[in-house]
């Protein structure tokens, strides 16, 4: 099994299990991660993912080049812009992802970074689109998602040359909630998935929806912007607890509706 998928006290946890090839991605492991994705969607018990690499070398090396798909470059892009089927540029996930980050992000490893919400990375973690180094562009989100997540210059010089970044640099550019130690690692991102179901899960579902579609919109655009995720918060019978456990001097006890 190419990706290890394993659902626990409302946390879901994907693993690409390929540290033989630095977890490169091949057909079958994105078809795969793609399932996962659809299946978690599906599943309102989640509250909170958590994607990782096996191993400590890498998170993952983007795209397995020694295996050959058949489909040109332009067949690719087409492909994915007809399905968004990947996580990086998947627009119907309202579940939070947690990236944990063990080291080399290359290429679509990259990318998948960009399409989750909280970034944990160990100390040794490196961060690079190098695609133009063999002839190829960051097709999965890459060339759009980054130059959005930080400053301009510094993602399209990245992408042109292709250089490796240290998780400390890209957390100064904004892009990492967290550096910690690799012996630390697992540590913090329990302790923001602790954070995270200690929240209202419609609640952060909003907050995810809301996030993810108003960023070009205008402020009052956005602010007016009234999704289901929002309305359901709004409307929930948890909106209500978290008051009244707060009055009580309580912890609350979310229902989730």
């Amino acid at each position: 099994m190419s990706v290890i998928f394993d659902i626990q006290d409302h946390v879901a946890r994907v693993t690409i299990d390929r540290p033989e090839r630095m977890n490169a991605i091949d057909s079958a492991t994105h078809k795969r991660l793609c399932a996962i994705w659809d299946e978690i969607e599906a599943t309102p018990d989640i509250r909170c993912v958590v994607l990782t690499g096996a191993g400590e070398k890498a998170f993952s090396a983007g795209a397995d080049l020694k295996e050959d798909s058949g489909k040109s470059g332009v067949e690719y892009w087409q492909s994915i812009s007809e399905t968004y089927a990947g996580i990086s540029l998947r627009r119907s996930l309202k579940t939070p992802v947690i990236a944990r980050v063990n080291g080399l992000a290359l290429g679509g490893g990259l990318e998948m970074v960009l399409g989750c919400d909280i970034v944990i990375a160990a100390d040794t973690a490196r961060f690079a689109l190098p695609e133009a180094k063999v002839g190829r562009v960051p097709l999965d989100g890459g060339m759009v998602l980054l130059q959005r997540l930080i400053p301009r210059n510094i993602a399209v010089g990245m992408m042109m040359t292709g250089r490796m970044v240290p998780a400390k640099e890209m957390a100064r550019y904004g892009l990492i909630n967290a550096v910690v130690p690799m012996a630390e690692l697992n540590a913090e991102v329990d302790r923001w998935v602790a954070d995270i179901l200690a929240s209202a899960p419609l609640s952060v579902r909003a907050i995810k929806a809301i996030a993810r579609e108003t960023p070009e919109m205008s402020v009052h655009d956005a602010f007016a912007r009234q999704t289901p995720e929002l309305i359901a918060a709004l409307n929930s019978d948890d909106a209500n607890e978290g008051v009244v456990a707060f009055r009580e001097k309580r912890a609350p006890l979310w229902k989730g509706r």
